[in-house]
């Protein structure tokens, strides 16, 4: 289909209709004349919108057009009448010719008044500006005064039914004049109300600020008073609600104490009045009631008063048209229309009283804000000392006393009343947040030590770290951990550093650890808790006195506020007790905290533990037991620096000995009574996981224990029995001669009773023996034996009610008495002087002994007695040394029997009398020095030196005590060879 050609044909390009006919037939044609009247159409209807919009406009602007023609038609009409006037003027003859000079020359002066008034009043806004620029407000309200004293004088205010002034008629600038001067009154107040908030004013700009206030609002003294309070509060708003934007709060806090004490200076040197008969001798450099003095000058009529205070002086000399002033414009002086009566000084005193009250109340509020973002007690301290400093200049220090008292009829403490309380309770926040963060990450650095232990007890072959995987290993078998050598166990300085030299402090060697057991993980523990703890004590220092400045502090609070140079400053260490206080809390909680969460532990553990939670437990132990001696800095959080200091220098144990018994113990102060408490309760909850140790291993061991004794075939019986001895024993028969019989004793204990003890020894010493608590050791020991005697019992009433399959023999009874009566000797407590032996004997022993003898003949227990005996005896010195620290030293040198063969060549091997450090390691006594009375025996063998148990000190278990021993007694052998421990360096090492 072919295109149209009209649809390309554009309406406008139709110029000649006789085209159109030649080039397109009639149907084309009619097609354009359809597009043609369509948009005819649309036009129309485009044309009928845009009138209806613009109707309006279209209005307007006729109507402005008719404006504009009547202005223009009165404008020349007005032109014309001037033109009329002015040829009129012309043609009139001249009128003031026929006045007399007398008329002219009063006329003259009118006006000539006039001009220099309204010259002045011209001038006037000049200056005012100029006097507020100079913040001479007082001047610059005087001026404003006489500017509308002026408008008075020339009537220049709006008359009745809105018609100008005859003078603005006349002079048409003044009306804008009049305009600019109305605004001054309120930027005069402004400025003079906003001077009021500055700190560093002038009380003579000060009291200029408040006179031209009272003038320009006719108000009392009173009201000043008022307005000068409010500004000092709203300025102390805006102290404390300042952004903070670099501005240091030790800056703000300053500015507040300085404002608060400024603005009681400044009140006495304005509003107060001294009593009649003038200053007070030696006071003259303080002046008062500046604002009444000021205000007498400014509004005295009296010629004297105002000489020097007139508005106008200065300027009668330069300018000529001065003189055409009237006087009521040069003497011109404002006025008040209530006479301005002085503050009663109760009034003044209760004023003061109510705003510092009011104060007192936002300070509160807002310093406590500021104090929030001081994180340290180091940045409380600086911005106390800076307050300190800012109280203690003379400017302040040497009146404030007189000033509170005149003001206030009392002294007033800016640091006591104000901040004191805000800055300890801030202190007391800080050290607790603190203590809190350090008892939250210490009781997660234990629960992660826990769980390291546990791992390490269930996969010793999974630690992921060496170091710390090394650590829980030791922990496991601290015996690894003691018979280990690494770098650290003698320290660089040993060789010329002695004990006595070293202080408390410093570094203890790895020996020293070794000896107390103390493993790497409660070393790092207590050494991650006491560096937490100094850079706590550290930020404390900042806020308690030094040693010098302790005394200079002590003896200005003891000479009192008599000396006037320290009235306004205070004693920055009066709240060192409630500082102590706050941290030795802190740290209260803190330890406390840590141990309910070792409680958690150890109660969570306490039933059954297993083998992976037993070395928990014993860690946990050994924490409890080192905290106090590896923590130093706990002691002194606790006690106080000082404190703290004191009882380690006087608490080394030579000294101890030196003191004499006759002394009387000295008082124990509180903070001594809580670390008493503190060290009771560490011990306590460290004596519970040992129990909860050596409970769990003597359950474990005598279980066994108890299979094989109550084991009731032949086989088994068979199998614990060990080799018995034969001895010849010489009797007389009834004839008289002697005869010779050979008898079988048991001379070594059974199996059993042999693994019982041999295991109990290597727990023992797995986990740290020698540092094992004492009572815990004793606890561990007794426990055995009960359970044992339990089992022996339950042994012998199970033969009394059933018959056994294996009956009781002899033979069997013999060495189940001799095991018995070595275990009793050997785990059993020992005696004391001036008690029985039997006074500590369980009744189970001797019922179970009785029961074992009832299987024995008679006749052959009487003969067996002595030898079973001698045998059991000289077992107990031979096993002393495997045994170790079962046996305890009150057991195993004593004084062999005088009833023993002399010439049998027994393998017994005498041991130290005091406890060493490691207890499986033999040390001859062939070296221990003999009192010098005691007598050699004729056959030149040197008598045993026997120490009685009481006579044993606790010094004797102490790590080194042996080494001490022998140091001692190289010194006092004065014929002995030169003994190496007699060099310092290794007695040194040594202690």
């Amino acid at each position: 289909m072919a295109e149209d050609p009209t649809l390309s044909l554009r309406v406008s390009e139709i110029k000649d209709p006789t085209v159109l006919f030649e080039r397109y037939g009639t149907a084309e044609i009619r097609r354009v004349e359809r597009r043609v009247r369509g948009e005819i159409e649309q036009k129309k209807e485009e044309l009928r919108q845009m009138v209806g919009e613009r109707y309006r406009d279209l209005i307007d602007a006729a109507d402005t057009i008719g404006e504009m023609r009547q202005c223009s038609e009165s404008v020349v009409r007005s032109i014309q009448d001037m033109q009329r006037y002015c040829l009129r003027l012309k043609q009139s003859p001249a009128g003031p010719s026929r006045r007399g000079p007398e008329v002219s020359g009063q006329w003259q002066e009118k006006f000539y008044t006039m001009a220099s008034q309204i010259k002045l009043l011209l001038e006037i806004p000049e200056r005012i500006w100029s006097a507020m620029e100079a913040s001479q407000y007082l001047q610059a309200t005087q001026l404003y005064l006489l500017c509308c004293h002026l408008h008075g004088l020339l009537q220049l205010d709006a008359a009745t039914g809105g018609h100008y002034s005859p003078v603005l008629t006349r002079f048409p600038i003044l009306v804008r004049q009049v305009a600019t001067t109305g605004h001054f009154r309120s930027t005069i107040l402004l400025d003079s109300r906003s001077l009021l908030r500055g700190r560093a004013v002038s009380d003579q700009a000060i009291a200029e600020a408040l006179v031209s206030t009272m003038l320009l609002e006719d108000s009392s003294p009173r009201q000043a008073l008022a307005d000068f309070l409010l500004a000092r509060k709203a300025s102390i708003h805006q102290l404390l609600n300042q952004p903070q934007h670099g501005a240091g709060i030790k800056a703000q806090v300053c500015s507040l104490v300085e404002l608060l004490v400024t603005t009681l200076f400044q009140a006495y040197a304005v509003f107060y009045l001294p009593p009649e008969g003038g200053a007070r001798p030696g006071e003259a450099t303080l002046s008062c009631g500046m604002l009444f003095s000021i205000l007498e000058n400014v509004t005295s009529t009296t010629p004297g008063a105002a000489k020097g205070r007139k508005v106008l002086q200065e300027d009668t000399s330069t300018s000529s048209w001065f003189k055409y002033l009237p006087p009521s414009i040069t003497a011109f002086q404002p006025a008040l229309r209530t006479l301005a009566q002085p503050i009663q000084r109760e009034q003044l005193r209760d004023s003061l009283q109510q705003w510092i009250t009011t104060c007192k109340e936002d300070i509160s509020r807002g310093v406590g804000g500021l104090l929030v973002y001081v994180k340290s007690l180091k940045g409380l301290a600086a911005i106390r000392d800076a307050v300190w400093d800012l109280l203690s200049t003379d400017s302040i220090s040497q009146h404030w006393s007189s000033v509170c008292q005149r003001l206030l009829e009392q002294r007033l403490a800016v640091w006591d009343d104000f901040l004191q309380q805000l800055f300890l309770q801030r202190l007391q926040a800080i050290t607790r947040e603190e203590t809190e963060a350090i008892s939250a990450s210490s009781v997660q650095l234990l629960t992660s030590a826990l769980r390291d232990l546990e791992r390490q007890s269930l996969h010793p072959s999974t630690a992921t770290n060496p170091i710390s995987g090394r650590g829980a290993q030791y922990e496991v078998d601290v015996a690894s951990f003691l018979w280990s050598e690494s770098p650290g166990d003698l320290l660089s300085d040993a060789s010329w550093v002695s004990v006595s030299q070293r202080g408390q402090q410093q570094q203890k060697s790895g020996l020293a650890m070794k000896t107390q057991a103390l493993t790497p993980c409660v070393q790092n523990f207590c050494s991650s808790l006491d560096a937490k703890l100094k850079a706590r004590l550290e930020d404390l220092q900042h806020y308690l006195p030094s040693q010098d400045v302790g005394s200079d502090s002590v003896s200005q609070t003891a000479s009192g506020p008599t000396e006037g140079l320290f009235d306004s400053s205070f004693n920055r260490y009066t709240d060192s007790p409630a500082v102590e206080e706050a941290l030795r809390e802190g740290c209260l909680a803190c330890v406390h905290h840590i141990l309910s969460a070792i409680r958690c532990e150890l109660a969570s553990a306490s039933p059954n533990p297993s083998q992976a939670r037993l070395s928990s437990v014993l860690f946990m132990a050994r924490l409890c037991q080192s905290m106090g001696e590896l923590c130093p800095n706990l002691k002194h959080c606790i006690l106080g620096k000082q404190m703290g200091c004191e009882a380690t220098s006087r608490g080394t144990p030579r000294q101890g000995k030196k003191l004499g018994k006759s002394r009387t113990a000295p008082e124990v102060s509180p903070a001594e009574a809580k670390w008493t408490g503190l060290k009771e309760e560490l011990l306590n909850c460290s004596m519970e996981a040992y129990r909860i140790w050596s409970s769990a291993l003597s359950k474990v061991l005598l279980d066994k224990f108890g299979k094989c004794l109550h084991a009731e075939s032949a086989g088994a019986i068979l199998r614990t029995a060990t080799n018995w001895e034969d001895l010849e024993i010489q009797e007389e028969a009834e004839s008289g001669t002697s005869v010779t019989s050979k008898i079988r004793l048991p001379v070594q204990p059974s199996w059993f009773v042999q693994s019982l003890l041999f295991q109990l020894c290597v727990e023992v010493n797995r986990v740290g023996g020698h540092a094992l608590p004492r009572p815990t050791l004793q606890e561990l020991l007794q426990t055995c034996l009960g359970q044992a005697l339990q089992y022996y019992h339950n042994l012998a009433q199970q033969a009394h009610d059933t018959e056994s399959v294996f009956p009781m023999t002899q033979n069997r009874a013999l060495q189940l008495l001799f095991d018995l009566r070595y275990l009793n000797t050997t785990l059993g407590r020992k005696m004391e002087e001036g008690k029985s032996s039997r006074s500590h004997q369980d009744p189970r022993f001797q019922e179970v002994c009785d029961w074992l003898e009832s299987y024995i003949d008679p006749f052959d227990l009487d003969v067996f007695t002595l030898p079973l005996s001698t045998n059991l005896s000289r077992l107990t010195q031979r096993t002393s040394v495997l045994l170790g620290l079962l046996t305890g030293s009150e057991k195993q040198f004593g004084q062999r029997s005088s009833s023993v063969n002399s010439q049998e060549a027994y393998n017994v091997l005498p041991l130290a009398s005091s406890q060493i450090r490691f207890g499986l390691l033999p040390l001859s006594m062939s070296n221990v020095r003999k009192p010098k009375s005691s007598p050699q025996s004729s056959s030149g063998i040197p008598q045993q030196l026997v120490q009685s148990p009481a006579a044993i000190s606790d010094d004797s278990f102490r790590p080194g005590s042996l080494f001490r021993q022998l140091a001692d007694q190289d010194e006092d052998a004065a014929a002995a060879a030169p003994s190496l421990f007699k060099l310092s360096w290794l007695s040194s090492m040594a202690k």
